[in-house]
């Protein structure tokens, strides 16, 4: 027998061995991506989490591993307090405004079109997805800064007297609207809408015709159709999105840093905690806090059956 078909024989052999021990071979598929999400992923999450009890000297700037409770107290502090409200308050306001623009736009595309202008809506609204974060969010503060594109805008169409006072709105105003709550909110709302319409417009595309056929025959006006027998069928789509929307604009860094005005969200005060003080302890308690909320939203949201329309 030759080396090669002393091989094959072998191969065989293995093929066979894991044909009649299926469970075996799944355990095989398996306990690699287990074990690194299991130990790499979940395992340095814990880690991190676990520094939150240790303790930070402000005197030596250094970390010891004495445990306390102080850095998660401290999260109640009226300042931490503050920037915690702050953040969940634009996280579901920029959830909920994304659901009211991507509605319209995910119910044309599942009832309206098909073929090539389905395509183009589909590329139209990932476009901006394939383009950088960072790109995306610098070219909004020249889009919204004083003297930028969209003052411009609003100066030809008169409406330089409306922008003057929303922006004199006390919380959501300010001197521009690069520097405005009002301009931060929108540039999440854009960063963030394709993610919102894209799994309405899959929930919207399960719902079948025979449904609206029926509320048709029944008398019903578009309207009752819409409230009655659409929307209620499009609440696990919304609800999917809003997972998105929620989570991402509570862990965002990087808009609140160049858009709007001044104040902590929870993501840059982790990057400052950990990255300009050093206080990696004090980082930690505030990571526990987007991992607490999104997994009371999700399992909110779970209710509405949003994991179906994922």
């Amino acid at each position: 027998m030759t080396p090669y078909e002393k091989r094959a024989r072998r191969g065989r052999a293995l093929i066979t061995y894991l044909h009649h021990r299926p469970g075996f071979y799944l355990a095989l598929l398996l306990v690699p991506p287990l074990l690194w999400f299991g130990a790499i992923y979940l395992g340095s999450l814990f880690a991190l989490l676990w520094q939150g009890l240790y303790t930070f000297d402000d005197f030596t700037m250094t970390v010891s591993s004495t445990l306390t409770t102080a850095n998660i107290r401290a999260l109640f502090d009226p300042v931490n307090a503050d920037i915690i409200v702050r953040t969940v308050t634009m996280a579901l306001l920029v959830s909920f405004f994304s659901a009211v623009l991507a509605f319209p736009i995910a119910y044309y595309m599942a009832r309206y079109i098909t073929g090539k202008k389905k395509a183009f809506f589909y590329v139209a609204i990932m476009l901006p997805m394939w383009a950088s974060y960072i790109v995306k969010a610098y070219a909004w503060t020249l889009l919204l800064s004083k003297g930028g594109v969209l003052q411009w805008f609003l100066e030809h169409l008169g409406l330089e007297p409306l922008l003057s006072a929303m922006l004199s709105l006390p919380g959501i105003g300010g001197n521009t609207l690069s520097t405005s709550g009002i301009g931060r909110f929108w540039v999440f709302v854009y960063i963030w809408l394709p993610f919102m319409i894209l799994p309405i417009q899959a929930a919207l595309e399960r719902l079948p015709p025979s449904l609206l056929q029926a509320s048709e025959d029944l008398g019903a006006k578009p309207w009752q159709t819409l409230r009655y027998v659409v929307f209620p069928l499009a609440v696990p789509g919304i609800a999917a999105g809003s997972i998105f929307t929620f989570s991402l604009t509570l862990g965002d860094y990087i808009i609140p840093q160049l858009v709007g005005p001044p104040g902590y969200y929870i993501g840059n005060m982790v990057y400052s905690q950990q990255g300009s003080i050093g206080n990696m302890p004090m980082a930690a308690a505030f990571t526990l806090v987007p991992i607490v909320l999104i997994a009371l939203y999700l399992s909110m949201v779970k209710r509405l059956g949003a994991f179906d329309a994922l």
